[in-house]
């Protein structure tokens, strides 16, 4: 995130921008077809700011910073994945997956937890057999 904050003025300049999927004060979500567009713009020989100007951004609201940002991005997006690299996962991703596996001592520990919980758990049921049966020690 950039360090510019955006101004109510700012905001609701942005907003207008059919390009712009939303505008917090301190970032910009882009419709995806922006993005394609300045993938296919970019690869026509136009700068990044070039593109964001005829876009119908003001480069001055968003920063150049910001702009060289989001290109650098998609760019790279566009290299690693293709088109499917521009959309937005935000909404469908589920958290951080896990990423390696348990050692051996991690699984003894766990699977020691879970003996330990077990025999709690069984010691419990027997004090409510006795209960019930009343049998009271």
């Amino acid at each position: 995130m950039s360090k510019i904050v955006f101004t109510e003025k700012e905001i609701g300049l942005l907003t207008k921008n059919p390009y712009v999927q939303s505008v917090s004060p301190k970032g910009i979500t882009y419709t995806e077809e922006f993005k394609r567009i300045f993938i296919v713009d970019y690869e026509n020989g136009k700068l990044p700011r070039q593109i964001f100007e005829e876009c119908g951004f003001d480069a001055e609201v968003i920063g150049k910073k910001r702009i060289q940002s989001s290109s650098d991005r998609w760019r790279k997006a566009y290299r690693e994945n293709g088109v499917l690299g521009l959309k937005d996962t935000r909404s469908e991703a589920s958290g951080r997956p896990r990423k390696h596996e348990l050692s051996i001592d991690e699984k003894y520990a766990r699977m020691e937890a879970q003996l330990n919980l077990l025999k709690a758990e069984n010691e419990l049921l027997k004090k409510i057999r006795f209960v019930e049966r009343g049998l009271k020690k």
